[in-house]
């Protein structure tokens, strides 16, 4: 359910792209670009040069991206070196679109109905973001300018995390964050960690790239990104200001105006402190809802910026050592805000909310480490099973990336592939840009000494169980959209591989009422229901589904 949803706001993504004549005559001032230098230097498959910006994939599978320079600069060399992890993700969405939409009728619709909805993003985009993705864009799949310019199609890439949270309704992105100081750390010191749930096909999740950014104006920052992405979703800057984004309730807005990614982006770059940062947030204007969680070494503290179309709110703990942030807001402006108390009511928010307390309530003098584990944990309140998967699970085995933070020593660990499964990956900022600084490095600038392991887990039959179902439940969820029939034996291989899983059972039930066979429909809804359901929605879509076979009956 989760990945056919995401596959349409990847296909909206890319029709925003069409037909936006505006946003072309509206292009950033590019002069001068001809005497940018655009030759990048292969010195092998894995380590790439263009001056003094440089592109280099470590064992772990992260791209180390380091740029320098003004906007177009930056945004050239960005495009140049990445030009492969573009394509790539460029590649991906288009066969997605391609899948979903066969029709050329209904894609003419929806391209000029979603354009309209893009018709004044420019407007709000910082001419400096705007220089460099244009850069960026340079660097984009010729065959496909048919379809949109390739300025466009990576203005509007940057809604695409936007998109998918005014799309909330659907629960298509679930991430979960935490901050920790004082006597809730190993050292007391600021610790904060976070897994990006943001799910967008198995092929844009391969691509990770930690970008170490050196710009004219501004701070020096990192980034957990991938390819075509300038905004960020996840950073730290070197006054040790870190940044990290979660999905509040949006309602489906008429107009696209400043894309959070583009705003969080702008705190890395800018802000010293977390006033700075709240000024910043302040003075644009968004077209969905979102906790911004900003973490200061210096102030050792983290506070949540929420921002939405219609109201702004600071959400500061007093008298704690911790602070938790999922997908609802906590800041006064919402307390009684009608969407914002459906989403604590309906979706899986306050459960993982709840569930971060208790881990975080539950284990002694945090560090690294410890806060890896929290984001690796796949169980419920209390250690309650509920199956692999499930959007109720701080760790649900889909995300991007997971990422920790201490940012008072501007360190960073960032997790490589499986989820945020794999090794975590050590950095120092400090010592990252003092070696950038002293000219190309061909060797990996992670600080590989204070690499966390990848987790046991990735090698049990759990695992290799899990991924057979993953696979075996798109597949099963395409056929039953197709009506076509499913064996007994691939039936019962969905339950067998996740027999915790709720929806394991509920695609079963699903089988036999296509079937007809409604005793056994209603047998495997039962059966759904009494494990962990993720929402209400869905509770009331399987006793929707029982009422119904009892009926056919």
């Amino acid at each position: 359910m989760q990945i056919r949803l995401l596959s349409i706001l990847l296909l909206l993504i890319f029709f925003a792209s069409c037909g936006v004549k505006r946003s072309l005559q509206e292009r950033p001032d590019i002069s001068g670009i001809q005497s940018i230098g655009t030759a990048r230097i292969k010195h092998s498959e894995n380590f790439y040069s263009l001056g003094r910006n440089q592109l280099f994939k470590n064992k772990q599978g992260i791209w180390e991206l380091y740029l320098e320079g003004d906007a177009l600069e930056r945004g050239v060399a960005n495009g140049s070196l990445t030009r492969e992890l573009i394509h790539h993700q460029e590649t991906a969405f288009m066969n997605k679109l391609q899948e979903l939409v066969p029709s050329d009728n209904y894609r003419g619709f929806l391209k000029s109905v979603v354009s309209w909805f893009n018709r004044k993003m420019y407007l709000h985009v910082p001419e400096e973001y705007k220089q460099e993705i244009y850069g960026v864009s340079r660097y984009g799949l010729a065959r496909y300018n048919d379809f949109a310019p390739a300025y466009v199609r990576m203005l509007y890439f940057h809604g695409a995390h936007d998109i998918g949270h005014a799309l909330q309704d659907l629960m298509l992105v679930g991430c979960t964050s935490f901050a920790a100081w004082d006597s809730k750390t190993k050292d007391g010191e600021l610790l904060i960690g976070r897994n990006f749930d943001f799910y967008a096909g198995d092929e844009f999740g391969e691509q990770k790239i930690a970008a170490f950014v050196n710009p004219d104006t501004g701070n020096k920052f990192m980034m957990y990104t991938w390819g075509g992405m300038i905004g960020a979703v996840s950073g730290m800057n070197e006054k040790g200001i870190t940044v990290t984004i979660n999905a509040g309730k949006s309602k489906m807005p008429f107009m696209a105006k400043t894309p959070i990614s583009l705003v969080a982006r702008e705190i890395l770059q800018y802000a010293s402190s977390t006033t700075e940062a709240i000024q910043i947030a302040r003075k644009r204007e968004v077209f969905v809802s979102e906790s911004i969680m900003v973490g200061s070494g210096d102030e050792k503290k983290a506070i949540l910026i929420e921002v939405s179309p219609s109201d702004f709110g600071v959400f500061e703990v007093e008298n704690s050592n911790k602070l938790i942030c999922s997908n609802h807001f906590q800041s006064e402006p919402y307390l009684e805000d009608i969407r914002n108390l459906k989403t604590i009511e309906e979706s899986h928010s306050k459960y993982r909310y709840d569930r971060m307390q208790q881990l975080i309530s539950n284990t002694e003098k945090l560090d690294p480490q410890k806060a890896v584990a929290i984001l690796r944990n796949m169980k419920g309140l209390n250690n309650e099973n509920l199956g692999l998967g499930n959007e109720k699970a701080i760790n649900q085995l889909l995300a991007h990336h997971g990422i920790v933070f201490r940012p008072e020593e501007r360190k960073v660990w960032v997790s490589s592939n499986p989820y945020q499964m794999g090794e975590f990956v050590a950095y120092d900022l400090d010592e990252v840009f003092t070696k950038f600084d002293n000219g190309l490095v061909s060797r990996s600038v992670a600080s590989v000494q204070n690499n966390i392991p990848a987790s046991e887990f990735l090698e049990s039959e759990l695992f290799r169980d899990y991924e057979e179902f993953r696979k075996l439940k798109i597949e099963v969820e395409n056929q039953i959209s197709q009506d076509k029939k499913i064996s007994e034996e691939i039936t019962q291989k969905l339950i067998q591989l996740n027999p915790d899983f709720w929806e394991a059972w509920y695609l079963a039930g699903k089988i036999y009422f296509q079937k007809r066979d409604f005793r056994k429909a209603i047998i495997h809804f039962k059966q759904a229901k009494k494990r962990v359901v993720t929402t209400l929605p869905n509770i009331e879509m399987i006793d929707k589904m029982i009422k119904k076979s009892y009926r056919k009956l």
